[in-house]
């Protein structure tokens, strides 16, 4: 393999674009959109800088390896700040709980709620290692291509019992219903419901432990423009603001793509990153096998999709931290309405994201940047008209952010912009407006999941959040990992 093509400028589509333009490959990255980052999109506004998302960084070791491919440090180009407390969480009744991984103020927070859940923490976390080791570590940068792979892991995942859910391990140790929430929700970060993603999942919690949260400075985009100067310094090519109409084949085999400006691109692999059903139902119309597996994924469960108000205010809220969850009066619940019942629900949960505690510059002096995000029902169970609706959800979230956190958040507000499921399906071309392709249960995880490489075309690879190991920053470049060891070990 001489040259590739890699279609999308998202993490999982630009780290695999750096490891194979590292081992000498001749890449070429194409953007439908005006800047990279797919889901890490950035804005400018009234001398505010909003991240589209992810904004919490985890597994930073994942991110620096790739500057390592070529002795390279990711100082160069980025600087990682960490974040602490990872999170607070807080209750409409004003309970508050920092979570960090400083093992004496982690057990005191829980001794707060409940002392009794301390001793059953602990155990947990030897849960949460264990699932780590063997989900994450030893799982997930391989390629789940056959069942045979799957039953190698299947002694594990009995062991595990990832049939039980992420909420319902969690509640096998610890007592406090708050703090079953606060050591399930972590799965609703990559677009999973805690009562029915699999107990697998709960490696969040160990993987957040050992390496931290962080945070790029600048903005998640500026992590995203850091691995573009090394893509290009080793010689990579990037095409931006051009969407491939068609990926194009000859029997069994990708010959290269086409883009919407008349661009032909010639490759001897073609990897995307793009959404997975527009990969197979749009861009490969002309693969008769390619049609079949949309079929297939079509008839898949779709995360749910999410709703985000960002805002730029006056003022500047060191109380308030970097990430914070405001749950609601409800959690299995309201979790129900947005996965099951396609419910757009009154009591929202909201991830409040407030950079500008960690790094005042990306807003103004004086001011603060924020966004509130809130999971809703995805656009095939919820097919409202947003045009109409988007405004009282905006309405909503502000109005309980201000009753929660800033009394008077209304008259502060300088600037503000929000972004809907639509927004998604439009300059994503994510399917139903999913937020995270995909929704992580066991029945669609692994080999149950896309594949890395296509089952009949032999050169054609998916990356991100759709394919094994799933969504999430250390997810896509897991996935990106796996699927530059097929492509690299196939053109051998």
């Amino acid at each position: 393999m001489s040259r590739a093509v890699v279609i999308g400028a998202g993490f999982g589509g630009l780290a695999l674009a750096i490891r194979l333009q590292s081992a000498g490959v001749d890449t070429t990255v194409i953007e439908a959109r005006d800047k990279p980052g797919g889901r890490a999109y950035a804005w400018e506004k009234d001398g505010f800088t909003f991240d589209a998302g992810p904004t919490v960084i985890t597994a930073p070791d994942a991110i620096r390896e790739l500057w390592r491919l070529t002795g390279r440090d990711i100082g160069e180009d980025v600087k990682l700040v960490p974040v602490t407390p990872f999170y607070r969480l807080s209750w409409p009744d004003g309970t508050r709980f920092d979570y960090s991984n400083d093992d004496k103020q982690l057990r005191a927070e829980i001794a707060r709620l409940n002392p009794e859940d301390v001793n059953g923490y602990r155990r947990f976390l030897g849960y949460s290692a264990g699932v780590y080791r063997d989900g994450y570590v030893k799982l997930g940068a391989v390629p789940f291509l056959d069942f045979r792979t799957m039953v190698k892991a299947a002694p594990a995942l009995i062991r595990h019992q990832a049939w039980r859910s992420v909420y319902s391990i969690v509640s096998g140790y610890v007592r406090d219903e708050r703090l079953r929430q606060a050591l399930s929700f972590h799965t609703l970060l990559i677009g999973g419901d805690p009562t029915k993603s699999s107990g697998i999942y709960a490696l969040i919690h160990k993987l957040e432990r050992d390496g931290g949260v962080w945070w790029a400075e600048g903005g998640t985009n500026k992590l995203v423009s850091g691995m573009v100067a090394l893509f290009e310094r080793l010689g990579g090519r990037l095409v931006l603001g051009d969407p491939v109409t068609s990926i194009d084949t000859l029997g069994d085999r990708v010959t290269g793509v086409k883009t919407k400006s008349g661009g032909d691109f010639p490759a001897d692999a073609v990897a995307s990153n793009a959404d997975i059903v527009h990969s197979y139902r749009d861009l490969l119309k002309g693969s008769r096998s390619a049609q079949r597996t949309a079929q297939k994924l079509l008839g898949k469960r779709y995360s749910p999709s999410l709703f985000l108000v960002h805002f730029g205010v006056r003022g500047t809220f060191p109380e308030i931290p970097h990430h914070q969850v405001l749950f609601g009066p409800r959690y299995q619940g309201l979790l129900a309405d947005i996965y099951d019942h396609g419910v757009l629900p009154e009591d929202l949960a909201i991830y409040l994201h407030h950079p500008s505690a960690t790094d005042p510059a990306m807003a103004p002096e004086g001011h603060s940047t924020f966004y509130a995000l809130a999971p809703v029902p995805h656009l095939g169970k919820f097919p409202a008209d947003w045009n109409e609706i988007g405004a009282l959800v905006e309405q909503r979230i502000l109005a309980e952010v201000q009753r929660r956190l800033i009394p008077d958040l209304s008259d502060r507000i300088v600037t503000k912009f929000s972004y809907a499921p639509p927004d998604f399906a439009r300059d994503l071309n994510a399917h139903l407006g999913s937020g995270f392709s995909l929704e992580p249960i066991l029945t669609q995880s692994a080999w149950f999941r896309a594949h890395n490489r296509d089952d009949a075309i032999a050169n054609l690879y998916f990356t991100g959040a759709g394919t094994h190991p799933g969504a999430g920053i250390p997810g896509v470049l897991a996935s990106a990992k796996a699927t530059a060891g097929l492509m690299l070990g196939d053109s051998q």
